[in-house]
């Protein structure tokens, strides 16, 4: 069950007895945030720790990968999320000296890392955009863009994330990470795509003393538990968090996974780039706005957007 950080006796007092509206959707045909081969009636019961993701349960999922020239194959570094046809969101991070896009390439529609399926699809990239403003040492702006070569067709396990325009949400937001990354610190990656419930854990509580110092920006979002059973490692950058809104059946990217102290440690949760606050960067580089959904939500805490890397590299 999800930790609710407001009693619903303020939460009402705060809004002057208001009842939660559905999302405003800017075009009512996109069909982004969609899960085709699974049942959303079950996304209440999901998980509570990790464990391997269904076939085609993160159908924006992305493998983004490089060619090693010793080894002369591809190796998983980054995750990524699909948001249209040829554009994969991640985190700038993981771009560090590796900025030929010849050397990459992403992977869609996969479950096991080395196992394809009849419906993967492999891309190679046509460019790397890197948010202009991005700082590593504080992990500030931690975005970056990958412009496919060729477009990627759709199929019910190949879909795009819808992309926020507000960023609030209710304590009753379920919200998952996915990814490839580790286990446990300093431990191995997984094969099989793994998935995870986890907490959107406020600022107010995030930046304690004894929790992160104040040193969390405005621009990211503290995600986790603060047991810290819950977390995202390296490998897992740049890949999504996303949260579900029953209202219009859809999921949304709320953030991307950047960074963090160690990783699963307890009141150090995972820190994630607050995407709606760079829809206006992201919207610049878009070739196909139908994607382009706005959510309007009650106030119940306002959310931001990981110091060890959580990339494999």
């Amino acid at each position: 069950m999800r930790r609710s950080w407001l009693p619903a006796a303020a939460l009402l007092a705060f809004l002057g007895g208001a009842s939660p509206k559905a999302p405003a959707v800017k075009d009512p045909g996109a069909e982004c945030g969609k899960r085709p081969v699974m049942n959303e009636l079950e996304v209440g019961n999901r998980i509570i720790g990790g464990r391997d993701a269904q076939l085609g349960a993160w159908p924006w999922q992305v493998s983004l990968q490089i060619c090693h020239p010793h080894i002369r194959e591809y190796r998983h570094v980054c995750g990524g999320s699909l948001i249209n046809n040829n554009l994969v969101l991640t985190a700038a991070h993981c771009i560090k000296n590796y900025r030929d896009p010849d050397i990459w390439r992403a992977v869609i529609g996969l479950h096991h890392l080395y196992k394809d399926n009849s419906y993967t699809v492999k891309r190679q990239v046509k460019a790397i955009l890197i948010h202009s403003d991005f700082q590593l040492g504080t992990y500030d702006n931690d975005v970056a863009l990958f412009k496919l070569v060729t477009f990627v067709k759709y199929n019910p396990y190949i879909q795009p994330i819808c992309l926020p325009e507000t960023s609030l949400l209710s304590d009753e937001t379920p919200c998952y990470i996915s990814g490839w990354g580790k286990t446990k610190e300093n431990g191995q990656g997984e094969h099989i795509l793994q998935e995870a419930q986890v907490d959107i854990i406020p600022l107010s509580i995030c930046n304690k003393f004894d929790w992160y110092g104040g040193a969390i920006s405005w621009n990211m979002i503290c995600a986790g538990s603060e047991s810290g059973k819950v977390d995202s490692c390296q490998g897992d950058s740049g890949g999504p968090l996303v949260c579900y809104f029953p209202n219009v059946t859809k999921y949304y990217l709320i953030g991307i996974t950047s960074a963090g102290i160690g990783c699963g440690r307890p009141k150090y949760p995972g820190l994630y780039v607050r995407t709606v606050k760079y829809r206006s960067w992201i919207d610049s580089h878009l070739l196909n706005k139908t994607i382009s959904v706005s959510i309007q939500f009650v106030l119940l805490f306002l959310i931001a957007g990981r110091m060890m890397l959580h990339t494999i590299l």
